[in-house]
């Protein structure tokens, strides 16, 4: 297994969410300054680009199909320089890569798997091989949902390609690699029952060459857990499921998809996907109405954060930071919840008793010197629940307890723990023991 390159799960924005395919250099440093200014001190450090950078003419968050690329001699793709003017004259992303390291932030951004059809059709050569991009594409292995790319074969040649983007990304001072199109085994059935095996592995081997330190992220879902001892071995953070966004149907099925994947050793991350908060789909509708605030409920908001949190799954926040209003910001500087997200460990589901109407769930993970308690009410009514505790705690011992989303103290508990949840919410304690 390579060794974990972070302790805690990374913790960033993505610019997927708010501008889709279309994000410009200008949003990223905006998103970049806020950050900066009002998150890094709570631990968020990643400014992530996600797809389609190289594409002129992307405006939304839909692909167009076969458009003309940015790209190189060597078959690489480039930023486009109508999109992100300090690209200009073959610097790549190494200006706003740099203007984010000098926030003390680090700078990511979203590949696709494989080689761009356009240097396959060109013959383009690859750097540093004897054999050309058409020699590596693999042209049964493509993407169902983008166009962009063949994936490789499985040959010499094809690790020569990533080697060659690689030390192009280390050159810029690239930090995170959102990789795609290659955690999940159900749109390619032309090879199983784990497709892209190879391809992740040559996406390791060409990071550890590169000299650089990069997160390795893989997307989309759902990832199998028979395939977690691969996904240890390569990648820092995996995704656990397809696209999230922000109704309740699929926050409900996080549950499952928790469930099935806690436990996972420290270091290497399963990832529910990014928090579709604060202000959302700004260049056209997606998923719901066009620049729209979360669909989440307040409550439900609750729910997601306090899962991912218990869980420890990356945070990757979704909305345009600078339009966030003082209830998200609050979401993302609460310091317990910060604390709990980067120091504890072994969360799991403790307690699931639900009917066709919802029920209640509870998760319980080990802090430093405290435990940790989530109750979750999947009703569409708010009501009280009390979830016995003695397995988990010293029994007929008395803890105070903290109210990590209220911000203050809440009294004592022996036993059981009891609140008041509203519909579709969530409950966070923090228990020490009383000595």
């Amino acid at each position: 297994m390579q060794k974990a390159l972070t302790t805690a799960p990374p913790c960033g924005w993505n610019s997927w969410d708010c501008f889709g395919a279309a994000v410009t250099e200008r949003q990223l440093k905006e998103n970049a300054d806020y950050m900066a200014k009002y998150l890094k001190p709570y631990g968020w450090e990643y400014i992530v680009c996600d797809i389609q950078w190289y594409e002129p003419l992307a405006k939304s968050n839909d692909y167009n199909n076969f458009y003309p690329l940015e790209m190189d001699e060597y078959g690489r793709l480039l930023p486009a320089e109508n999109r992100f003017p300090s690209a200009a004259g073959g610097k790549g992303f190494a200006e706003i890569a740099a203007y984010c390291h000098s926030l003390g932030l680090k700078f990511g951004i979203h590949i696709m798997r494989g080689v761009p059809r356009q240097a396959v059709h060109a013959n383009c050569p690859i750097k540093g091989s004897a054999v050309s991009c058409r020699d590596i594409a693999h042209h049964f292995s493509v993407c169902s949902w983008n166009t962009d790319m063949y994936g490789c074969k499985n040959t010499a040649g094809a690790q020569d390609y990533y080697n060659s983007i690689f030390e192009l990304y280390a050159s810029w001072g690239v930090d995170f690699i959102k990789c795609d199109d290659i955690a999940v085994t159900e749109f390619r059935k032309w090879d199983s029952p784990y497709s892209a095996d190879y391809e992740i592995e040559m996406i390791r081997k060409a990071i550890a060459r590169c000299g650089r330190g990069m997160v390795l992220s893989l997307s989309p879902g759902p990832a199998r857990v028979q395939d977690a001892a691969h996904l240890r071995k390569h990648a820092d953070m995996w995704r656990m499921t397809g696209d999230f966004w922000d109704q309740w149907e699929k926050l409900y099925k996080m549950f499952d998809y928790c469930a099935a994947w806690q436990h996972e050793p420290e270091g290497h991350w399963p990832d529910c996907d990014m928090l579709p908060l604060g202000v959302l789909a700004k260049n056209a509708a997606c998923h719901g109405a066009a620049a729209r605030s979360s669909n989440f409920t307040r409550a439900e908001q609750l729910t997601m954060m306090s899962l991912w949190g218990i869980f420890k799954s990356p945070l990757m926040f979704g909305g345009n930071m600078p339009e966030n209003d003082e209830w998200t910001l609050s979401l993302l500087t609460n310091e317990e919840f910060m604390k709990m997200h980067k120091t504890a460990a072994r969360g799991r589901e403790i307690y699931r008793q639900e009917s066709k109407n919802g029920g209640t769930i509870a998760w319980q993970s080990n802090g430093r010197g405290c435990k940790y308690f989530a109750l979750f009410n999947t009703k569409n009514t708010p009501r009280k629940i009390c979830i016995d505790i003695r397995s988990f705690v010293m029994p007929d011992t008395e803890y105070k307890i903290y109210d990590i989303w209220a911000g203050a103290p809440a009294g004592s508990v022996k036993n059981k723990i009891c609140a008041a949840v509203d519909a579709h919410g969530a409950a966070l304690f923090k228990l020490t023991e009383i000595k």
